[in-house]
């Protein structure tokens, strides 16, 4: 069976434009590279648990910021490793700068047998979709398109 992701796309209207919060990746292997490498928040869930009760879970670990009010649903992708992910839309507008995400140990350097502490996500940032489109995740990017037709 597939592993399964629920996450949240938030999204505010400004003068000019749609924006969208994206997240990047915190750890060693994400630190440098941007294009194509930001998400959602998001995170997995086993079948004891509803796709929208793990994005409002997994938004708040990762982000640190308690969402209200009903989600948008944006519909489910398969990922290229054949991960399902299910989205939400929510209207809001969150203070990229206040981010707090929970943290994750790995051995690193690889092979050092030390542990170290990474932040899940590293930093957050509003983007308009064409930028939007150009940092994120490629597997994700339709979400981007079923937001703006469901706005």
């Amino acid at each position: 069976m597939a592993k399964r992701s629920a996450g949240i796309l938030p999204y505010r209207r400004s003068p000019n434009e749609l924006q969208v919060l994206l997240v990047h990746p915190g750890g060693p292997f994400w630190q440098s590279r941007d294009l194509g490498a930001w998400s959602i928040a998001k995170g997995e869930y086993g079948d004891d648990e509803q796709p929208e009760a793990a994005a409002r879970r997994e938004f708040v670990e990762e982000t640190g910021w308690e969402l209200l009010g009903a989600l948008l649903p944006l519909g489910e992708l398969r990922q290229r490793g054949g991960k399902l992910i299910t989205a939400f839309g929510v209207e809001g507008d969150f203070d990229a700068g206040s981010l707090r995400s929970n943290m994750f140990e790995m051995e690193w350097p690889p092979r050092s047998g030390r542990m170290q502490s990474f932040p899940e996500i590293d930093r957050a940032g509003w983007f308009g979709l064409d930028m939007a489109r150009e940092k994120l995740l490629v597997g994700q990017r339709p979400f981007l398109d079923r937001l703006v037709v469901s706005v």
